[in-house]
């Protein structure tokens, strides 16, 4: 018997910065949106715990007991004062180290294939506990659509979302370190009072109302100047896609993923195609938001 379970990546459509927090964390105002890029989770029987991926850019995933999806198995397992006995897989769509949160996807897959496979029978509010312990973006990964994440990202309050937006990813050569594009954020702002971050109320109502022209006019990514230093590469892609027709054009969380919003869903292909033409990055993926959170196959 195995449990799998799908799980999307997310865009940041405002991810706005505080500075930094006594344990090193930064206060955020983050507007998550899944995204329709899944990774699927496949929890079996075994002795022990091991972990096994495949996918694009699957050699980048560690396979040891630091992977978020293992440390999840743990964690549910020591909960519930049972051994992690399970051979979790990875079959792997969403970008490696690309500011889309596909380990986090992967920890909230594990756990609710693990609590499947398991019967711990364990309540959203006891998941969503392990998730914020795990990570950051981890909760979002678990309950999907649309949401505002406070604290570090781990307190999420859903947002309606009133119809389908269409992206563009734009897929780098290299990845970036989230703990690094933070330290290069704290270095921009050395000296300065950096302002207390909140959800901006027209984006909030760009979703609600599925307005793609106003959600455009009102992304932002505190995170972009520092992403943009350690990464220069990306104003070209940035620049691309802007040139592609987009109606935005963003680093998508700690990137470098870059992510731009489309009018529609063909106006989505032929951006995708202009930014694939231009050299400016590696591969290009359409996806609409939103999408559901993680779900048992």
């Amino acid at each position: 018997m195995s449990v799998t379970v799908r799980v999307p990546a997310k865009v940041n459509v405002q991810l706005a910065v505080g500075g930094a927090r006594p344990d090193g964390f930064h206060d955020l105002a983050n507007v998550f949106l899944a995204v329709g890029l899944y990774d699927e989770v496949t929890a079996a029987p075994a002795d022990g715990l091991t972990v096994t991926c495949a996918g694009p850019d699957a050699h980048q995933v560690p396979l040891d007991h630091s992977n978020l999806a293992a440390r999840a198995a743990l964690a549910l397992a020591e909960r519930h004062g049972r051994t992690a006995d399970v051979h979790l897989h990875i079959a792997k769509d969403i970008p490696v180290a690309g500011g889309m949160a596909g380990g986090s996807a992967d920890a909230a897959g594990a756990l609710l294939a693990c609590d499947a496979l398991w019967g711990t029978g364990a309540s959203r509010a006891e998941l969503l506990d392990i998730c914020a312990e795990l990570g950051s973006d981890v909760p979002f990964s678990l309950v999907g659509g649309a949401a505002l994440g406070t604290g570090r990202g781990e307190l999420l309050t859903p947002l309606e979302v009133g119809g389908a937006f269409h992206w563009v990813f734009a897929l780098a050569d290299g990845g970036l370190s989230t703990p690094a594009v933070y330290r290069e954020f704290d270095r921009l702002w050395e000296g300065r009072d950096v302002p207390v971050p909140e959800a901006s109320p027209a984006l909030v109502d760009a979703l609600r109302t599925g307005d793609a022209a106003a959600l455009a006019a009102t992304v932002t990514n505190d995170l972009q100047p520092a992403a943009l230093s350690l990464f220069p590469s990306l104003r070209a892609t940035l620049a691309a896609g802007e040139a592609g027709g987009a109606l935005a054009a963003l680093v998508s969380g700690s990137g470098p993923t870059t992510a731009f919003l489309a009018k529609d869903a063909e106006s989505a292909h032929s951006l995708a195609d202009a930014l694939r033409a231009s050299g400016t990055c590696r591969a290009a993926r359409v996806a609409a938001s939103p999408a559901p959170g993680a779900t048992l196959l």
